[in-house]
């Protein structure tokens, strides 16, 4: 791996304008990366990426790279960029557990954190290095979220976030699992605790359906609902996927892993919403796709399905009169995830906008005095480096705020 890792480095042209940062939705300064790497400053190099994106092992994993950093290099052009996910992937792995991570003395302000997803791990590093007391109040038995329990180990491993909890720890990040701010508790309650601000970071964990007849029959999983725990399933041989993002490529990917012989995804247009990557991935694993196709109804052993055609304009039109029966045991939907409404139902004060998710300023402040969020619960499912990058923008908020600063 480190021979890969320096070949890949060495490639890199150190570009005067470089467009592999451009591509990175966190800004991640990759030519300083590879630059440090190659004069042995490694460490210096880890600390930077930390820095930067408190998630950096993980954002090498899953992010989409090619659409990103790797989809803008240069070398690209031409031929294969840089494996830009590798070198980043190799510093921070190597260096994590000897990151010293710095932190201004105690305060006396106390930070709520509501969601241990990667917002609310972002929130809470950020301002417990500069002086907070951070709770994280995770409705979950582990910290991660989405990244946990929504992305397969065999791409993100579990060990990548049981070491962050153990950092977090380090930083005097107290975590409470297992209980849902919302319920018995209410957000009133937290600054009645004396906690002066409030982060909501719960992702988007209420799946969107289809409106067809039969999706709460026993052989239907959300995809959301089966990356949590696959092995409580019985999918039987063949199970078909309604949706085509990344999500879905877990699942099916997941699937075969658990023992489905014929795993098809079935994707409304005639391209997969996934990124390039985790389709190959799929298709080499053995995950079969039928594009332009719509499902009308679920059965208990089979799924109808009908072809869909689009028009200059692109509408669509689905061909019901062509629908055809498709035997199947097991049908796993995947179109996407909406936040549940827990806490907007328990404190009124908080609003939702037309789409479903909290509503906030360009500050990240939500209608409730106080109260920030970002991550999936604002913008729905979205990537995990989207949810750090806004978020460390609202940790400087929150900071403001709590010093009276903020506008």
């Amino acid at each position: 791996m480190a021979v890969h890792v320096l070949d890949e480095a060495n490639r890199c042209l150190q570009c005067k304008n470089p467009r592999c940062r451009t591509g990175c939705p966190i800004n991640t300064n990759i030519p300083e990366m590879i630059r440090l790497l190659k004069e042995e400053q490694m460490m210096d190099a880890a600390v930077m990426l930390f820095n930067n994106n408190p998630l950096s092992i993980v954002c090498s994993l899953v992010c989409d790279h090619e659409k990103q950093c790797e989809g803008h290099c240069v070398r690209g052009i031409k031929g294969t960029p840089v494996h830009i996910s590798a070198i980043e992937n190799y510093i921070s792995d190597s260096c994590f557990e000897r990151i010293k991570l710095e932190k201004k003395p105690y305060n006396g302000k106390k930070v709520a954190v509501i969601g241990g997803g990667p917002a609310g791990i972002t929130i809470a590093v950020l301002l417990a290095q500069r002086g907070y007391k951070i709770t994280i109040f995770e409705g979950r038995e582990k910290l991660g979220g989405v990244m946990r329990y929504g992305i397969p180990d065999f791409r993100l491993p579990r060990t990548v976030l049981d070491r962050y909890a153990a950092r977090l720890h380090e930083l005097g990040i107290l975590f409470r699992p297992n209980f849902n701010i919302g319920g018995s508790t209410s957000i009133k309650d937290l600054f009645a605790d004396g906690y002066k601000s409030v982060f909501i970071g719960t992702g988007a964990w209420r799946p969107k359906h289809l409106r067809i007849p039969g999706e709460t029959f026993g052989n239907v999983a959300y995809a959301i609902n089966y990356l949590n725990n696959p092995d409580v399933y019985h999918i039987g041989e063949n199970v078909a996927i309604i949706g085509a993002g990344n999500a879905a490529m877990d699942a099916a990917r997941t699937a075969i892993r658990k023992g489905a012989r014929n795993v098809t995804v079935y994707c409304r247009r005639d391209t997969a919403a996934a990124s390039i990557k985790e389709i190959e991935y799929a298709k080499l694993d053995g995950v079969k796709f039928e594009y332009c196709k719509s499902p009308l109804e679920i059965k208990d052993d089979s799924i109808v399905m009908a072809p869909v055609t689009f028009d200059e304009d692109g509408k669509s039109t689905v061909h019901k009169e062509e629908a055809v029966e498709v035997p199947c045991d097991f049908v796993i939907i995947s179109v996407s995830q909406v936040p549940k409404d827990r806490l907007v139902s328990r404190d009124k004060e908080l609003t939702l906008n037309e789409k479903g998710t909290l509503q906030t300023d360009e500050n990240g402040e939500t209608t409730m005095p106080g109260v920030f969020a970002s991550g999936d619960v604002v913008t729905g499912a979205k990537t995990v480096v989207a949810a750090v990058n806004v978020s460390k923008q609202i940790a400087d908020d929150m900071d403001k705020y709590m010093q009276g600063l903020l506008d």
